[in-house]
């Protein structure tokens, strides 16, 4: 009994293979194919979208707070796996039982389907690299099936199923096995490098983008003060380069958008609907102003907020043409991905310079920061401010729609909290005994951070050194000489706002409105 039973278990675990191949090949066979299509009708980035759309605050909050800005890459990681095991579950009924295999294929390719065409900007025609990659997937599975069905008889097995392998020995039919299998996960592999490569081949945006010449603006951003930067090395620099500036969003596949077919189309609750077009923004009259932005997610003493210099059309601007109607309260803007976010509307009309952003540190906005047009927003959280790549604003009532987030159970209009972050030393470090350099950033943007101050241990609080101020919209830094002692010591730090009003020491996660509490840096002294 124990050679028979090795050699179905042996069978099982080629099965399992089979269906991991097949699975490859769907995938494979769709990103070559949607190449030609809209980026966002690959499978991964349709399953991935999908999944994002119906993840809950708490998971959200979690992905972000362990993966930072990684939390795109941790779900591809974490889709591939349960992909895999999936596909080794199929490969296994497959072989076991060839017709609940085919049907369990073909409705894993319909929940593809499914996801590709519910998503935003994607049309039914947008199915077909999926539908040939599912068709491609079965073929493959087929042809794995047949070697396998010569090592072990199933009575549930086709018919047929060793036409091809009733004469060979077991050890032929392996090797036949592992040779298909290993070409087709190689042409697999090669197809699925080649979408991408095609992909980026027939995209020009980037080369648009490179292209562009930003206009200068009509009024440009106020000079900002030499002593902006903390002396203290290690803290993050004031101004923000692209590259290192946060990303938090819900696109995994970053759009793709011609400044040519780009609209804004702003209606609702207004006297006069607008619709305007990428050149009516080059034409119009540009503001420059650095500004800080903030996710919500980002915990005590996290890094996600950055800060940068726009360029773009004031959105009060914007609605003095359009002449919202009484009664609006809300502007519902929305993203060409299907994201929206709800910003009260008297934010948008008072002299924050909030902004339709075309440009970003003196660049033309970068592809995953929304190019070629975003909202900035001074003094909200991005969730309900900071939509990246707008197609349209709807002048509305917070009591008549709701936004992506905010009809998860996030807060409905997202002020930011006073924060103050310790940037070094980082906590757990260890420091010499002596003078210790300590410093940090604060913000609390529109009413700007006249104070911030230490406390070493459960000592008094010392007042800091503040950097210069470039502006109430912009983060503040600060540093602190630390007279350091031996042993373990933590490092707190507090801020306070333009308003008087301290930093609040009272906890609270990021859900629903942001997280708030004072940081606390544990570091020891040698």
């Amino acid at each position: 009994m124990t050679k028979p039973l090795n050699r179905i278990t042996g069978a099982t675990a080629m099965a399992a293979l089979a269906g991991v191949v097949a699975a490859a090949v769907v995938l494979a066979v769709a990103e070559l194919i949607g190449a030609f299509f809209t980026a966002r009708a690959t499978p991964l980035f349709a399953l991935g979208s999908t999944f994002i759309d119906f993840t809950p605050p708490w998971l959200k909050d979690f992905a972000i707070a362990t993966f930072g800005t990684n939390d795109k890459a941790a779900l591809f990681v974490g889709m591939g796996l349960t992909i895999a095991v999936l596909a080794c579950i199929l490969g296994v009924v497959a072989y076991r039982k060839w017709a609940l295999g085919v049907l369990g294929v073909l409705f894993m390719g319909a929940v593809i389907v499914g996801c590709v065409v519910t998503r935003s900007g994607v049309s039914g025609a947008d199915a077909i690299p999926s539908i040939l990659g599912t068709v491609a997937g079965l073929v493959v599975l087929r042809r794995l099936m047949v070697p396998l069905w010569g090592l072990h008889t199933w009575p549930e097995a086709p018919a047929d199923r060793d036409d091809d392998a009733r004469n060979q020995g077991g050890g032929t039919n392996r090797r036949r096995f592992f040779a298909t299998a290993g070409v087709t996960a190689v042409a697999a592999g090669i197809a699925a490098t080649g979408g991408r490569l095609l992909g980026a081949a027939r995209s020009n945006v980037t080369k648009a983008r490179d292209a562009l010449t930003l206009p200068a603006p009509a009024k440009a951003a106020a000079p900002v003060p030499a002593g902006v930067q903390s002396p203290v090395q290690g803290v993050a620099p004031w101004l923000t380069p692209n590259n290192d500036f946060y990303r938090i969003d819900t696109a995994l596949s970053v759009p793709e958008i011609n400044i040519d077919d780009w609209e804004l189309r702003v209606h609702g609750l207004v006297e006069q609907e607008l619709t305007l077009t990428f050149q009516d923004l080059l034409d119009a009259q540009l503001i420059e102003s650095h500004v800080t932005l903030t996710c919500v997610s980002n915990p005590v003493g996290g890094n996600l907020a950055g800060n940068a210099k726009w360029l773009g059309l004031p959105i009060r601007d914007v609605l003095a043409r359009a002449k919202p109607k009484a009664g609006a309260d809300m502007v519902l803007s929305k993203s060409i991905d299907g994201f929206s976010a709800s910003t009260p509307l008297e934010v948008l009309q008072d002299d924050r310079d909030a902004m339709l952003a075309i440009g970003m540190n003196g660049e033309p906005l970068p592809l995953e920061h929304g190019y070629p047009v975003r909202m900035v927003v001074p003094g909200l959280y991005g969730f309900v401010s900071a939509t990246k790549w707008v197609v349209d604003l709807e002048v509305t009532r917070f009591a008549d729609n709701k936004a992506y987030w905010t009809d998860r159970g996030w807060s409905e209009r997202g002020p930011i909290k006073t924060m103050a972050r310790v940037d070094v030393p980082k906590s757990f470090a260890k420091v010499p005994a002596g003078k210790v350099a300590v410093g940090g950033t604060a913000w609390a943007q529109t009413r700007g951070i006249t104070k911030v101050e230490i406390q070493i241990d459960n000592g008094d609080w010392a007042e800091a050194t503040l950097s210069d101020e470039a502006s109430t919209v912009t983060w503040r830094q600060w540093s602190y000489e630390w007279d350091a002692t031996p042993g373990p010591h933590y490092i707190k730090v507090r801020a306070t706002d333009g308003t008087g009003e301290v930093q609040t020491d009272k906890r609270a996660d990021p859900v629903p409105d942001g997280a708030s509490g004072w940081q606390s840096v544990m570091v020891t002294v040698q």
